[in-house]
This record gives C-alpha cells, structure tokens and sequence, in this order.
C-alpha cells in the first residue's frame, strides 16, 4: 500500500496522507518502508494508519528510540564510541559546546546530529582532529548547522573518533570507508546482515553476529537495525541503531532474499 509522503511531511496532513490505505477489517500489522521521518510525523503516521485498522511493527516510542542515537545509548554504551550531546537550534554558542566537549581532551571527534552526519563532507562539517581545537570545533560545527539548516534533527551529537579497519578513502571526501556492516534485527534476533559499502572488496570478512545478540535483546524495538564495524585492533564495535522500517538497504543486499527473511518473521 502507498501512503503520500509529501502530505505527510509537507503539507502536515497525515490523514491525506493515508488516504489510499483501505481500512481493514480486523487489526493487521503493517511496516513502513520508506524515507526516514522525524518522531513527530512517525507518530501521526501510526496514528493515521491504526485509525484504517494498521499497526506499524513499531511505536512512536520504539521508533524514537532507535532513530535518535541519545535515545537507545544508554544501551549501547559499552560497545559504541564515547558520545555526547545536546538539544540546541543552529543559533549555539560556541563556548557551550567547547564545554560540552571537554570529557574528549584532545581526542579526534566527529560531529553529526541526532540522527544523521556529514560525513561526505567529512574534512569540513564531520571531522574534528582535536577537541581542543576550539578554532577547528567551530568551523566544524558551523559548517555543519549551515549544511543542516531546517534538516536538523534536535541537536548536536559529538562522537569519539575510532580507528576501524580500513577498506578505503572515499576519493572526493577524504571520508575513511571502513569495515561495516547493518545487521537487521526482528524481536532482538539477527535476520539478515549485509556489507555497509558497495564499493570495496571486503575479502569474507563477517561479523560475529553472536556478539551482539545480547544488547539487541535490550533494544526497546521490534524491528531495527545495528551498524557494526572491526577496529583496528580486531575489536567490534556498535557504530549506531536505526529504526528498521526507515534504514536504507546497501547495494550489496538481495532483494528477495531480505524481504523472504522479514516474511518469515512475520508469518511466525
């Protein structure tokens, strides 16, 4: 079924937006598979959509949860990079954020908001190469409240900078491709993983899946996803959660095979 994503979003009209859904006859689960939406706008879809009788897999408390990478650290924290963050416009002071960034010393940073970096823009608006650097915490910054603008998402999130195995440099960035890999989780188990980067060759390298399996469990989530990448030091790491109904698929990943995975999860 296809909902109306500019009403959604644009026009701030979810019922319009739901307007093609058939109302069902008896509850049904439903998942959503498209492009990411801010808290607000998922929990008017959901409402729209239970109102014709469809329940997405997740709430708005779940999807928040896995979507705004503050939401779901607490859970994360021993496997994902030192992090963090606050709730500001693009009109922060600067001396507020050298504050915030003083748990880092001089450690490598990189900057991104809630939800989403700049990471093809990495050396100017993603990469800090000290946290005491208050010139370059700046320029950073800024330049990364400017490419943001009204894409904002909350606030500012600040991450150690880990060394993770490296595939390649992406060639006009300079942004490190590391690797990583999304692993889809439904009910905290593992369904399906997939190289994170089309580009390179990963010579059979796989994630110990296993390893995770544990913190998934306290995921507060139905249906998400989990980034994972291999330090240098041969350690995994969690890189970041995301809502498994709005994650985007890798190019490497089979279609049919992913898709026959969920299915089976669901018909259980």
């Amino acid at each position: 079924m296809l909902i109306n994503y500019e009403a959604l979003v644009d026009e701030n009209d979810a019922s319009k937006a739901a307007s093609r859904v058939a109302k069902q006859s008896d509850s049904e689960l439903a998942i959503y598979r498209g492009w990411m939406l801010k808290p607000e706008k998922y929990s008017q879809l959901f409402n729209a959509l239970a109102e014709r009788g469809l329940y997405l897999i997740n709430t708005p408390t779940a999807y928040t949860h896995c979507h705004y990478l503050p939401e779901s650290y607490s859970v994360i924290e021993y496997y994902t990079p030192k992090s963090v963050w606050m709730r500001t416009s693009a009109n922060v002071k600067i001396e507020q954020i050298i504050d915030l960034l003083r748990l880092f010393d001089s450690q490598p940073i990189v900057v991104k908001d809630f939800v989403k970096s700049r990471k093809h823009e990495w050396n100017e608006a993603c990469y800090i190469p000290s946290a005491s650097d208050c010139n370059a915490v700046e320029s950073v910054v800024n330049r990364f409240l400017e490419l943001q603008g009204n894409e904002l998402n909350e606030g500012l999130v600040c991450r150690e900078f880990i060394e993770f195995e490296l595939l390649a440099q992406h060639s006009k960035s300079g942004m490190p491709l590391t690797k990583e890999f999304r692993i889809f989780f439904f009910e905290g188990e593992p369904i399906y993983s997939v190289e994170y980067w089309e580009e390179e060759n990963y010579q059979g390298i796989f994630p110990p899946i296993a390893q995770f399996c544990q913190v998934a469990k306290a995921v507060q989530s139905r249906f998400f996803t989990m980034d994972v990448a291999k330090r240098i030091d041969g350690k995994w790491m969690i890189i970041e959660l995301g809502d498994g109904q709005v994650a985007g698929l890798p190019e490497k990943v089979d279609i049919i095979d992913f898709y026959q995975a969920l299915l089976k999860c669901l018909l259980v």
